[in-house]
Order: C-alpha cells, then sequence, then structure tokens
C-alpha cells in the first residue's frame, strides 16, 4: 500500500500549499486563475505532447484498453442521462460526467502503477484513451456550448478540436509517435521544462480554490457532486470489473490492472477545464476533493480483495 499513500501525501501537501497561499493571498486575488490559465494554455498541452510522443501506441489495441473504454463510458452515460432529465445544462453536464469517470492517471495513477501494480507503464493505455479520446471531445463540447460558438459556421465547428491548446498537444503528441519520430533534444527540453509547471500548477490551483470554500456535498451542486462521487469511486470499478471478468475473462493481475486504475479519483485537471470555461467549478472542485478522500478506502479494498 506504499504507493496508495505515496501518491496521495504527494497531492496533499501541494494542494496544501496552495490553500495556504490562497489562506496568505500570496499572489493577489487572481493567482489561482492565472495559474490555471497557464496550465491550461502552456504547461497542460506541453506536458500532453511530450507524454504522448514517446508513448507505445500499441496498447490502443490491448483488451484493458476497452474495459476502460467502456467502464468510461458507462459511467459518464450514466451521469449524462441524469443530467439530461434533472436540466442541469451542457456544460455543466460536461464536467459532471467527466468527474465521473475520468481519472487522475498521472500524478496518481503513474505512482500508484509503479508501487501497487508494480509497473508503471500500466497506466498508459487509461492515460491515452483519456488524452486521445475523452479530453478531445469534452472540450469540443465545452467549446460548441461556450459564448460565442453556437451558430457558427460548420467548418468552424469542426474545427474547434484544433483550436484547443490541450486537444492540440495531445493529439500533436500522438502523430509524432505514431510516425515514429525523434524529437530533437534542443526541441524536447524545453518542452519538458514547460511541461513539469502543469501539475504543480494544477494542484496549487486547486488549494487556492479550497480557501474560503463551503464543505462539499452541499448547496446548489450538491446532487451532481453526489452523483459523480459516486460513479466515480463505485460505479465505474464495479463496471470495469464486470467487463474484465465476465466479458474479456481477464482474472489475477490483468484483472487487478483494470480495476485499481479505474477506481483512482477524479483528476485535478478537470478543475482547469472548469475553470478555463468558467462552468461546474464547484461541482469539479468538490467532485475531486471527495472522490480523492474516498479512493483510498476504495483502492485498499480492491487490492485486498483482488491482490
Amino acid at each position: 500500500m506504499r504507493g496508495v499513500l505515496t501518491g496521495f501525501a504527494v497531492i496533499a501537501v501541494v494542494i496544501g500549499v496552495g490553500y495556504a497561499i490562497g489562506r496568505r493571498g500570496s499572489l493577489g486575488e487572481r493567482g489561482g486563475e492565472v495559474l490555471t490559465r497557464l496550465a491550461f494554455h502552456v504547461a497542460t498541452p506541453a506536458l500532453l505532447f511530450t507524454t504522448l510522443a514517446r508513448a507505445d501506441l500499441a496498447v490502443v489495441f490491448s483488451s484493458r484498453l476497452l474495459v476502460t473504454a467502456l467502464s468510461t463510458a458507462a459511467a459518464a452515460g450514466v451521469f449524462v442521462a441524469v443530467g439530461v432529465v434533472r436540466h442541469w445544462g451542457v456544460g455543466r453536464t460536461t464536467i459532471g460526467a467527466l468527474c465521473s469517470s475520468y481519472v487522475n492517471s498521472g500524478n496518481l495513477g503513474i505512482p500508484i502503477a509503479a508501487y501497487v501494480l508494480g509497473d508503471a507503464s500500466l497506466v498508459a493505455p487509461v492515460l491515452l484513451f483519456q488524452q486521445i479520446v475523452v479530453t478531445p471531445v469534452a472540450l469540443t463540447v465545452l467549446d460548441l456550448t461556450g459564448a460565442g460558438e453556437k451558430g457558427g459556421p460548420l467548418w468552424r465547428q469542426l474545427l474547434t478540436p484544433l483550436r484547443n491548446p490541450i486537444a492540440v498537444g495531445a493529439l500533436s503528441g500522438v502523430l509524432v509517435s505514431a510516425a515514429g519520430w525523434r524529437v530533437p533534444g534542443p526541441v524536447m527540453e524545453p518542452l519538458n521544462l514547460i511541461a513539469g509547471m502543469s501539475v504543480p500548477a494544477v494542484l496549487l490551483a486547486f488549494g487556492i480554490a479550497l480557501h474560503g470554500s463551503a464543505a462539499p456535498g452541499r448547496g446548489r451542486d450538491r446532487h451532481p457532486v453526489l452523483l459523480s462521487v459516486a460513479l466515480k469511486s463505485v460505479g465505474q470499478p464495479l463496471a470495469a470489473w464486470a467487463l474484465a471478468a465476465g466479458v474479456f475473462g481477464l482474472h489475477g493481475a490483468p484483472l487487478l490492472d483494470v480495476v485499481v486504475t479505474s477506481a483512482l479519483p477524479a483528476a485535478q485537471n478537470l478543475f482547469t477545464y472548469a475553470g478555463r470555461y468558467q462552468v461546474g467549478e464547484t461541482l469539479a472542485r468538490e467532485s475531486i476533493l471527495l472522490s480523492t478522500l474516498l479512493s483510498v478506502p476504495v483502492l485498499v479494498t480492491i487490492a485486498a480483495l483482488l491482490g
């Protein structure tokens, strides 16, 4: 369980620093917003490019990826269905669907995969699927439902993913990997340096946003928050287990791998997306916080039952 505890401890410390910064006002009233913009427009696109440019795309055709894709679709689909019935709005429902199914595969998934599963590369299928498929689709929906996008020409709507820096970073990395190109060191090293700001910026912004916030799970977003946390913490791992064991016949270590990765909490960068589009920010913040807290006992239980 050292991997679980190490991953959560690192995240908690950086978020705590962000909270202290917010409480002291060290970065001013707009410090969190500046960090969010830095992550969205600069650091995260660089991180996705450098990560995916070196990735082995052969994992896309693995059965583990199919389990990930189907369990993600199941959890997100349930939230979308409820959101439509309850009239939560397209943007808010999109953020909630992401919080229900988009796992923290980077700064938490990698150490847990390394220490709990014994191989950090096991998180690669989840990372690739989320960045190649889920992120461009979700951000395109948010772009098209944002101010000034409705009613635009069809060609402009079709090119929406190419105007989003995160989608461009992910898709560019996939292109480089698929083509077998090697990015020269003088180009890659500055990108690596910029990419290193992504996770700290997101976590610090998240911590700043926690200062002055009400207790999670209350207020206007109470029901969407509780639904997304239930789907992320319980629904998605159960769906992954049922699909992996019942449909794909996985057992032993492969079964443990897909269930553990599906039980990871909602990713912190979802708060960045919500902040960038100014929709569902409270929903994202509270869902991430609660799912992160709940994922500790959930992951320990899964490891005990399937390990």
